[in-house]
């Protein structure tokens, strides 16, 4: 590869990048505005922290929406009518005058950022082979990592600076440009038969084990990772700890996940994808047994021996998500964008639900940590056990 074709490379995984992450930012960049949006729209804080809601209801649905679009239309016109959407309610969002105005503006962007969350993964998938496929994951899953952290600084320093319209002008601006290099990177497809696009359903997803077993795997692991996302606050509280401890207690997770997601790279060329699975699911698994241990049967006193195996259980968790989500749409390389708008809807849904019910026990704090975790770790265990026992369905390979 010459220096123009590697300048050309990293542009594209940067596109990709941006893509990957659109999501990320739109759902937390605007969590330091609530007060003003509050004070603007004469709103309660209910009305705004709706908007959340809204925008998780509307990810939701689209996860589903641009398979069958990008089989009726291709990945770039559906990519660009995405794009398209998300840039007109964002700018509705940052021109909304009521909350009910803002919670569906939030909505319809939220449908939007779904185009490129499922179509980022089609375009990888229908471009490289299985390994430059696995390593492009690699390079680009641990990045989104850090859009979580980054996207309430951004939007807190747009706020110290200007109105919170500007952060929605700034995401408008984002989608623009996006759509531009859609134009750059993203050619046009042929129109696809009918017979190719009726081939494939959402049934035909589910009968083909190894599919189905990698998408357990990843939304059982990223379901352990929203039960500790969602008391772990809560819990530091019961322990004294404050608002500030509490932020930067959450840096360890995000820096062991980009730490995982390249150290995996490694690991695979060393011991190849299935050894490198294998262990980090072992490493998960004793992670989670630390956790029970910690918390159900040994009474420390500290948080630390709970804050190192969250911090490890992320690192595990970077190295096994583009290990099994390139697994899972590899088993559809022709229906990639609906293979992967059904993977994240499933791995959104089993995420959203262990977030939803150990928040009933929030005052049971890290035990009710441990028994979420422990009930995502059996799930993951179903999963891995399907996979191994899984041939692909011959359907598109």
């Amino acid at each position: 590869m010459n220096s123009l074709d590697h300048s050309k490379y990293f542009f594209f995984l940067g596109y990709l990048a941006l893509l990957s992450m659109l999501g990320f930012i739109a759902t937390d960049m605007y969590l330091p505005a609530f007060k003003a949006i509050e004070e603007t729209m004469q709103a309660t804080p209910a009305h705004v922290a709706s908007s959340l809601t809204c925008f998780l209801a509307g990810l939701a649905v689209g996860q589903l929406l641009y398979g069958p679009l990008v089989q009726r239309f291709g990945k770039r016109h559906s990519l660009l009518l995405g794009l398209l959407l998300f840039a007109v309610a964002s700018f509705s969002l940052a021109n909304s005058e009521t909350a009910l105005a803002f919670n569906i503006a939030r909505f319809f962007q939220a449908l939007g950022a779904c185009s490129a969350g499922v179509i980022w993964q089609a375009i990888v998938i229908e471009k490289y082979d299985a390994i430059k496929a696995q390593n492009v994951f690699a390079n680009i899953m641990p990045l989104v990592a850090l859009s979580p952290a980054l996207a309430p600084l951004v939007g807190a320093f747009i706020l110290d600076i200007s109105r919170w319209q500007s952060i929605f002008l700034l995401l408008t601006a984002l989608a623009l440009l996006l759509m531009v290099l859609t134009f750059i990177f993203v050619p046009k497809e042929k129109a696809m038969t009918h017979d190719v696009i009726d081939s494939v359903s959402y049934l035909d997803l589910f009968k083909n084990a190894k599919y189905l077993g990698n998408v357990l795997i990843f939304g059982a692991c990223s379901g352990a990772f929203f039960a500790y996302l969602t008391l772990w606050p809560i819990v530091m509280e019961q322990h004294g700890f404050a608002a500030k401890e509490i932020g930067l207690s959450f840096i360890p997770q995000t820096m062991m996940f980009i730490v995982g997601g390249y150290s995996s790279k490694l690991l695979i060329r060393q011991f190849g994808v299935e050894k490198t699975l294998t262990a980090m699911l072992i490493c998960f698994g004793l992670c989670v047994t630390s956790i029970v241990l910690f918390s159900l049967m040994l009474d420390t006193g500290s948080l630390l021996p709970l804050l190192v195996a969250f911090s490890i259980i992320a690192a595990a968790n970077g190295a096994i998500y583009p290990i099994v989500v390139n697994c899972a749409l590899q088993e559809f390389t022709q229906h990639a964008a609906k293979a992967a708008g059904l993977q994240n809807f499933l791995q959104m849904s089993l995420s959203f639900g262990v977030s939803s019910v150990v928040a009933l026990w929030a005052a049971s704090g890290e035990v009710a940590i441990a028994w979420g975790i422990v009930s995502c770790a059996m799930l993951a265990l179903v999963g891995y056990k399907i996979r191994a026992n899984g041939t692909s369905s011959g359907l598109i390979r």
